[in-house]
């Protein structure tokens, strides 16, 4: 319901008002879905006792449990532009999020189509160092049904490290959300509070890119309960 309402909210912010409209709204409805949670007696907390740096490119890296880690990530860093590196299909076909997906800056990439998910998120990377924009990937590539975390794939980090080294990897950890969708669409899981914790910054010209995936994943992981 919320997603239907917030469809042609987005349309008249970004038509009349532009980028910063249509952010705006985006904003708000991931407030409000992050908040819908409430219902099933599920909050969602951000642990974030880090200082982020600011005027730069973020790079937040998290690993991923369920369509509900995105809207509080959204919320949270929203002073940091955080787009998405998504798969293709989503940009059709789901009210408010393919929208948003399509105009709001992320990367749509096609899992089946190396060369054209290199290209996208080349583009990705250019577009967020331009604008210092963050970017928020999941490298599992597809969402854990169990909370275990799955093995991390380099090639779309390693493309927007490539393009904004004077910028930062945040590693994010994500527990608990995993559990709405524990027994399928239904019925939901119901009083398992979300976590996301949010762990120091990480230079990306400081390390190597193998060290810096390396170190990203094992605090990641080291975290997940």
């Amino acid at each position: 319901m919320f997603l239907i309402i917030f469809h042609p909210l987005q349309w008249i912010g970004l038509k009349v008002f532009g980028y910063k409209g249509h952010k705006f709204v985006v904003d708000y409805m991931n407030l409000v879905l992050t908040k819908s949670l409430l219902i099933l007696g599920t909050p969602v907390s951000i642990e974030n006792k880090q200082k982020l740096p600011d005027n730069t490119t973020l790079i937040f890296v998290s690993n991923h449990q369920g369509m509900f880690d995105i809207p509080p990530i959204i919320w949270a860093f929203r002073k940091y532009h955080p787009k998405f590196v998504s798969k293709i299909e989503l940009g059709k076909g789901i009210p408010s999020i393919s929208f948003n997906l399509r105009h709001g800056g992320a990367a749509l990439i096609n899992r089946k189509d190396p060369k054209q998910a290199i290209t996208a998120l080349g583009n990705f990377a250019k577009k967020i160092h331009k604008n210092k924009w963050s970017a928020v990937i999941f490298p599992e590539g597809t969402r854990s049904r169990d909370g275990k975390s799955k093995a991390f794939a380099i090639n779309g980090l390693k493309v927007l490290t490539k393009y904004n080294k004077e910028g930062f990897v945040v590693p994010l950890t994500i527990n608990n959300s995993w559990k709405v969708f524990k027994y399928g669409k239904f019925p939901l899981g119901v009083f398992s509070p979300i976590t996301i914790t949010t762990h120091a910054p990480i230079k990306i010209d400081s390390l190597p890119f193998d060290e810096l995936l390396a170190q990203t994943e094992k605090v990641i992981k080291e975290h997940l309960k």
